[in-house]
């Protein structure tokens, strides 16, 4: 970052002193004898830091300063005068107006040391300003980021309660059939199987132990009823005797893919038609 000084003196001498010192150092140098002028180069460059006679014809330094400090509030501004001044400076310093305060005659070292503190803590300034304002958007991009959040949750939350009343539904409808369901996987796990047809195995089969999804169809399930191809009648021994049960088996789809077979079963004296 290019640091600028602006030296406002309506003494040639001086001013040619100070430009000469601060050259040395790098600095880009603007001058003016009294505070238009220098208003004028504020209004045209960015400056980090000015050094300003007290007394001046139309506006001494500290009423320039003032100004300064109302139109340019991170600009840092030091007065460089004589000790006679050192009341009215040491107000101004009080009141914020001016930085700091630094004597004529000057030493060099000196001079130059408060000057480089000057800048620096003008680009501190300069830099929580960067920082703030990075903050501010990282700060805007999240709420943006979170609203967008809140809303694609919401959707997933009434996808997902849509999702769940339908399961429920279809459960309930699959419960609710007066046939037994039986689903069987590829691998041969039962994946479905409803009330009917576990009252069909309980009540009129006399199974002990009834089909439930997650275990091997074929330690529960007669292997009659497994071997069932397409439409037909299967007579099993029941509670009472024999029992037949009209079944329709059909493949169990996945995503348009065979996952098994799904059959459907009732006992004869029941079907419809």
């Amino acid at each position: 970052m290019q640091r600028t000084l602006l030296l406002v003196d309506d003494e040639p001498n001086i001013i040619s002193s100070l430009k000469r010192l601060f050259y040395r150092n790098g600095y880009q140098i603007l001058t003016a004898p009294a505070a238009a002028a220098a208003f004028e180069m504020l209004a045209q460059h960015e400056v980090g830091v000015i050094l300003s006679d007290f007394r001046m014809p139309g506006m001494t330094g500290i009423e320039f300063l003032h100004i300064v400090k109302e139109r340019y509030p991170d600009t840092v501004r030091i007065i460089l005068s004589g000790f006679s001044d050192i009341a009215l400076v040491t107000d101004a310093i009080n009141r914020g107006a001016v930085y700091k305060f630094l004597a004529k005659p000057w030493e060099d070292d000196l001079l130059l040391a408060n000057v480089e503190e000057a800048f620096m803590r003008y680009e501190m300034r300069q830099e929580n300003v960067r920082l703030a304002n990075e903050l501010s958007k990282a700060n805007a991009l999240l709420r943006e980021l979170n609203v967008e959040l809140q809303k694609r949750v919401l959707v997933s939350t009434n996808e997902a309660t849509k999702n769940r009343y339908l399961l429920e539904l279809a459960q309930h409808v699959l419960e609710t059939l007066p046939v037994g369901v039986l689903g069987v996987d590829g691998e041969g796990m039962v994946v479905v199987v409803n009330q009917a047809a576990r009252r069909i195995f309980h009540q009129q089969l006399a199974l002990t132990r009834l089909p439930e999804m997650g275990e091997m169809a074929d330690q529960a399930v007669p292997e009659p009823l497994l071997g069932v191809v397409g439409n037909r009648s299967v007579t099993l021994s029941g509670r009472n005797g024999n029992v037949t049960l009209q079944c329709w088996k059909t493949p169990l789809l996945h995503e348009e893919h065979v996952r098994g077979d799904l059959l459907v079963f009732v006992p004869t004296g029941e079907a419809a038609g």
